[in-house]
């Protein structure tokens, strides 16, 4: 360790100390109803309150109401194709609640009945196989933490700062624990001929999505889930079954999972060709670009997230994650990325799912320019904006992993900008 980084370790654990006898000396916060606040005895310690099972299955607190997905109206021409987005300003950890894992559908949220649906394994198979959801629970089982990111995540940031807040810039994300099938398992089973080199997997929605899926990475990561964070899928997230495509673009992920078809070829379909294909500036289109690269945020302060309580010890914390493996290491930027400042990583860091930083300074109360920069276990560097579109342009929707940037004003405010 240097001795700056002794000096600021040192400064940070003396600014710690004395939060505690900061906010006991201030004045009592403007707010709620004084009669419940010390020394009295709040009004819900004197009276009993509701017994076990009154609320059959847990809600969050209505103190906490305003914690919810939220869309934006005029992004696409329909609810039913549409996408909503997670409060990443609102979480911490790495686990999004089921309740709040965000959502992308093409043709409406299908309610399946469990009992009609069956899984279809057929084409190049020596065995095809049409598996119920409880034959399919019948199989090994394992259990998997990853993250799911649609490629149109910050899509609409390519041609500069555009929506105020990370729950639309960077909350097409989550990250929950999958429990189902090993895809190789149901493959092995069904026996793939040596021909088949690829799958088109099919959903049961109305718009009965599918995309071309290669065959090692079928036999490398791929499951068949049926629960995620140890519940039920929702139908929002593909009830009963769904695959599970780890580190790579969300469209892949095919919710309401009802064919998989061996074929030797890819199938070339609408989500592969004029939709998740990637525009460059000769009019030329990349495609097939299924990793989720390097990518890092942070989520407090942020737009919706403000400084609120002013000068004096900050925290600031965030979301880093990669397609191609673990998290490394995380930096931190208060100055537009003049300077950097490595970040704290703090709880598990996995294959391929969200982890958590932090970085801790005593705000002096002039304005920051916040960002976050992420290297994972291949060396890869989260590039800036202006580095992605020397190479990409600026007429892609997909793969937008730049830098983001934070302007928080003396005020506590904070707004999303850009910075050369």
């Amino acid at each position: 360790m240097s001795n700056t980084d002794s000096q600021s370790r040192r400064s940070f654990l003396a600014t710690g100390a004395g939060v505690a006898a900061a906010m006991l000396a201030r004045p009592a916060a403007a707010g709620g109803n004084p009669a419940n606040q010390p020394p009295n005895v709040p009004e819900w310690t004197k009276s009993l309150g509701e017994g076990v099972a009154v609320r059959p299955y847990g809600k969050p607190s209505k103190f906490e109401k305003d914690v919810v997905r939220r869309d934006v109206e005029w992004l696409t021409a329909s609810r039913e194709s549409s996408v909503s987005f997670t409060p990443l300003h609102e979480l911490e950890g790495i686990i999004t609640p089921n309740g709040l894992c965000f959502e992308r559908h093409h043709g409406g949220i299908a309610e399946i009945d469990p009992a009609d649906h069956r899984l279809m394994i057929h084409g190049l198979v020596e065995r095809p196989l049409i598996l119920t959801l409880e034959e399919l629970k019948r199989y090994p089982r394992v259990n998997r933490i990853h993250f799911m990111e649609c490629a149109a995540n910050s899509g609409m940031e390519w041609r500069g700062a555009q929506l105020n807040g990370c729950q639309f810039t960077h909350g097409m994300i989550h990250c929950v624990q999958y429990t189902g099938v090993s895809l190789r398992t149901l493959l092995e089973e069904a026996g793939v001929k040596t021909n088949g080199k690829w799958l088109l997997v099919e959903g049961a929605d109305a718009a009965a999505m599918d995309r071309s899926l290669p065959i090692e990475k079928a036999l490398d990561d791929c499951i068949i889930a049926y629960k995620m964070n140890g519940e039920a899928l929702y139908p929002e997230q593909g009830y009963p079954m769904r695959l599970v495509v780890p580190g790579w673009q969300g469209n892949l992920w095919v919710k309401w999972l009802r064919r998989i078809k061996v074929g030797d070829q890819p199938w070339h379909t609408r989500e592969e060709t004029s939709k998740y294909t990637d525009l460059m500036p000769n009019g030329k289109a990349r495609r097939f670009t299924w990793s989720m690269d390097a990518k890092s945020v942070i989520t407090s302060p942020s737009p919706q997230a403000p400084i609120k309580h002013g000068k004096g010890f900050t925290i600031v914390s965030g979301l880093a994650w990669s397609g191609n493996g673990k998290v490394k290491r995380v930096d931190v930027s208060l100055d537009g990325g003049r300077n950097w400042w490595p970040a704290r990583l703090d709880g598990p860091v996995l294959d391929k799912a969200l982890t958590r930083f932090y970085y801790e300074f005593d705000w002096n109360g002039e304005p920051l320019l916040l960002q976050s920069r992420v290297q994972d276990e291949t060396g890869y560097v989260q590039p800036s904006k202006a580095e992605l579109r020397k190479i990409r342009g600026v007429n892609s929707i997909y793969h937008n992993n730049g830098i983001q940037t934070w302007h928080v004003q003396a005020n506590g405010e904070v707004e999303n900008v850009e910075v050369a």
